[in-house]
């Protein structure tokens, strides 16, 4: 999921384009980029298009940002949506634990009434000083929620922080990483509201990736090559994993607990990312046939 393109879902002559796009995932917005007065409109147009052969086929991650549970669109946004082919629920401003349980239990019901047979996973925005606080807490909150994203514009915008201030992105981006590696969820990025600014989303998107997050969330179709290349493992940091994976394996098989590859010292915490990174490489076709067989994949 290198790449996220938010989709108003009060624009459903865009719901097409989204699709035949080259993002990874698509999230549907009912939130933000829906006015009051036509929620009501978009939620039938988006659980229209969920229905459809071309979303139920579709290889993309599908994703709906909901109202907030402190809304009186949040019931029925959930009911609208919570359908086959959807992966995830974007639950924006869980404060409290309990927020995240209230989601996860109004769900289960949704599921239920409309046949689900895929679980749909949570994925809650950090958006709020006290949320960045305990994040930890709420990814932990129910086993449906599977990654934290980041949200810079409500959190810094009320304390008057600069969202260009680099120590600041920096500084939230390694508090949510390290709460999401508590929970064992991924970390997403936020969006990046400049689309001129070509440069600072591509900088911005490196940044996030060197503090372990998985991709990029983009506002506008432009932005998606940028993050997919962002993203993309290089094919140094592929060969390098596939080694690594294939000396831990050999090592194991001779009781060897540390060892040298390329010239660093190996031990487990590496070796794991090499599994990860090698495995993130498979499923984008990435490896070769002989790098696959070394690698185990």
């Amino acid at each position: 999921m290198r790449s996220k393109l938010f989709v108003p879902a009060s624009r459903p002559e865009l719901f097409a384009k989204a699709l035949a796009s080259a993002a990874d995932a698509l999230s549907f917005d009912l939130e933000d980029a829906v006015a009051g007065e036509r929620k009501q409109q978009a939620r039938a147009e988006l659980r229209a298009l969920l229905a459809t052969d071309e979303a139920l086929a579709s290889d993309k991650t599908l994703i709906v940002r909901v109202n907030a549970i402190s809304t009186p669109h949040f019931a029925a946004d959930i009911d609208a949506v919570a359908r086959n082919g959807v992966s995830l629920i974007n639950l924006p401003k869980p404060e409290l634990p309990d927020d995240v349980r209230a989601a996860a239990a109004t769900l289960d019901a949704a599921e239920r009434e409309n046949g689900v047979t895929t679980p749909i996973g949570l994925l809650l925005n950090i958006e709020s000083p006290r949320a960045l606080r305990i994040a930890a807490e709420l990814a932990l909150a129910h086993p449906r929620v599977a990654g934290l994203q980041l949200g810079l514009g409500d959190l810094f915008e009320p304390l008057s922080i600069s969202r260009r201030e680099t120590a600041a992105v920096q500084q939230a981006m390694f508090a949510l990483r390290i709460a999401a590696g508590e929970a064992n969820v991924f970390a997403y990025d936020t969006a990046f509201a400049n689309i001129k600014d070509v440069d600072g989303f591509r900088a911005e998107a490196q940044m996030s990736r060197a503090f372990g997050f998985i991709g990029k969330s983009c506002i506008h179709p432009s932005q998606i090559a940028i993050a997919n290349d962002v993203f993309r493992p290089s094919d140094d940091d592929i060969a390098h994993a596939v080694r690594v994976v294939a000396a831990a394996r050999e090592a194991h098989s001779k009781g060897i607990g540390a060892y040298v590859v390329d010239g660093k010292m190996i031990d487990p915490p590496f070796v794991e990312r090499a599994r990860v990174l090698a495995a993130d490489a498979a499923r984008m076709g990435l490896l070769t046939e002989e790098q696959r067989a070394h690698a185990g994949i």
